[in-house]
């Protein structure tokens, strides 16, 4: 069906609001359908290789440099972050898709292109290092729940930035590795954390010492992800993921990712008090008494987060 796109407005440093109309069909960004309700789209793009917007209760960020597998660059890592401010102060948002545009790639690591110029000198390179790491510590703290849609390859800094999601859904075409005992880095504690913390520590010696590519069966049976299923398949199941988990009580979601957010923590630095906090705020909210008399009244409820 023909399609009318309004401007995508593009600046680095600040989130920029465009409306588009679209008249229903497929989006530009390889057939994945992005539009509101009413038929409006609000497109939000700090960065021109980093696209993000709102369709209705989900928050989409994709990178956005396919003719480099989605590549991140410095520019790309610093949107991250002003995007996913956006989304945690949007109330209208209840969950956040991360995507690469294309289906070669989901994010195919660190721009190589830009070593010599952003990761040459000690400087430069430990700016790069606590910027990327910034942005993946922000998406992984974002009290809304993420989802990752993965399909080609998911490598170094991509693998890195689908752990910081909260769950991890899988195309068959999936190539997972992280090459840096190829390339001589080094990989900092807390990246390495993550990767522990999922798999266990064998798995995650192999993943490192080998360098090599794993498809997406050997990802699933390492839990490196959650599901895998084909690549006509992936659209609709992360659809039907994003959907019902956004008609979920916000409250309800946030406070079990608080949790398990310190249950993974060392047992000395789990902070009980936070979880009963958040506990108590459910049974006190508006949420809970929708949720009892929607059951009662045998409907769906309609939780506002509040």
């Amino acid at each position: 069906m023909e399609r009318s796109w309004g401007p995508i407005i593009a600046l680095r440093g600040a989130a920029v609001f465009a409306n588009e109309t679209a008249s229903w069909g497929s989006s530009p960004y390889d057939g994945m359908v992005y539009h509101l309700a009413n038929g409006t789209r609000m497109s939000i793009s700090p960065c021109d290789k980093m696209i993000a917007h709102q369709d209705g209760p989900i928050g989409w960020i994709i990178f956005n440099q396919p003719e480099r597998h989605n590549a991140v660059s410095l520019a790309m890592w610093e949107a991250l972050e002003v995007i996913v401010d956006h989304f945690e102060n949007n109330p209208e948002v209840r969950i956040v898709v991360v995507r690469g545009a294309g289906e070669k790639a989901f994010v195919s690591g660190a721009d190589i292109s830009e070593f010599e110029t952003q990761r040459s000198g000690e400087a430069a390179t430990r700016h790069y290092n606590e910027t990327s790491q910034r942005a993946m510590r922000r998406l992984r703290e974002l009290r809304k729940p993420t989802l990752a849609m993965i399909q080609g390859y998911c490598i170094g800094g991509g693998l890195a930035v689908a752990l910081s999601c909260d769950i991890r859904l899988s195309a068959d075409n999936a190539r997972f590795a992280v090459p840096a005992a190829k390339l001589g880095l080094g990989y900092e504690y807390e990246g390495v954390l993550k990767l522990v913390d999922l798999v266990g520590p064998s798995f995650a010696k192999e993943i490192f010492f080998t360098a090599r590519q794993f498809n997406a069966q050997e990802a699933l049976e390492m839990g490196l992800i959650n599901r895998v299923v084909r690549v006509d398949q992936l659209a609709s199941l992360i659809q039907d993921y994003a959907s019902t988990i956004a008609a979920n009580a916000p409250m309800t979601v946030a406070s079990i990712k608080t949790i398990v957010g310190e249950i993974v923590k060392d047992e000395t630095q789990r902070d009980i008090a936070l979880c009963d906090r958040v506990v108590d705020e459910c049974f006190n909210s508006q949420d809970y008494r929708e949720g009892r008399t929607a059951f009662m009244e045998k409907r769906k409820p309609v939780f506002q987060g509040r």
